[in-house]
Parts: structure tokens; sequence; C-alpha cells
């Protein structure tokens, strides 16, 4: 429990639609969050001391991603910023989709985002010293 969270969104603002969902969100959380919107640099924001929550993983890499569509050089400047960010004495909470689990999606692109999704998944996992798995929302322990 935290009396000053930080809620970091990694969301890219498409469109009106999209902002108006920004603005519930924000407002459902309450006065006490600290809201930061960051769509790549996670690591240039102080966070020491704080509990943060990284809402997440995929759409921050789907920004990374956007601008190369490169998985390996995605997947490279994703753990260098993630392993920066995470080096401050903070708890971080990191909120990711696990799309691998569905099918095998026909478009090229969307496979290799699949791959780079899930071996960041993995990264963070590693690192992490408690992982859940929320299955329509009832929380499995995988690890911790």
């Amino acid at each position: 429990m935290s009396q000053n969270p930080l809620y970091m969104a990694t969301a890219h603002v498409w469109d009106d639609e999209f902002l108006n969902r920004v603005k519930i969100h924000q407002k459902r959380r309450g006065l006490q969050w600290s809201n930061i919107e960051e769509e790549k640099w996670l690591g240039d924001h102080d966070v020491r001391g704080r509990v943060v929550v990284i809402d997440c993983i995929t759409l921050w890499l789907t920004n990374l991603f956007f601008e190369t569509q490169d998985v390996e050089k995605t997947l490279q400047t994703a753990k260098a910023e993630f392993d920066r960010f995470t080096n401050q004495d903070a708890t971080f909470i990191f909120v990711t989709n696990e799309i691998g689990l569905g099918g095998v999606s026909e478009n090229k692109i969307q496979r290799q985002f699949t791959d780079l999704q899930g071996w960041m998944n993995q990264y963070v996992a590693e690192r992490a010293d408690e992982v859940i798995l929320m299955v329509s929302g009832i929380p499995l322990k995988v690890k911790g």
C-alpha cells in the first residue's frame, strides 16, 4: 500500500476517443495517484521511493517497435531501458499481456511482435520477485 502511488501510462494517444478513455482511467484512480504519460523512455523519470504501476509493457513495446519494426533492435532497446528504469530503488508493478496464448497470426509483423512480447515478458519475469497471471480476474501465482 502506498500513500502516493504513481501510475505510468505507456499508451500513445491516437485519437480523441482514446484520449477520453485516458481521462476516465485517470479519474477512476483517484486524487492520491500521480500520473506520468511516457511512451518510451521510462528511465527518464525519477521514481525512487515510490510504488509505480507501469501500464503496460505491450503498449510500450508497440511504441518502440513501431519506429524500426526490427525485433532484435527493439528487444535490446527495451531490455536496456527496463534495466535503466528498474535500477532505481522503488517498487515496480508491471502490467503486460500474454498475447502468445492465442492462435498464430497470418500477419508477419504480428508474429514478430508476438515473439518480441514473449521474450520481453520472459526478461521481466526473470527479474521479478513475483509474477501473477490474471485469468478472468482471478490471480494465479506463477512466481514468488
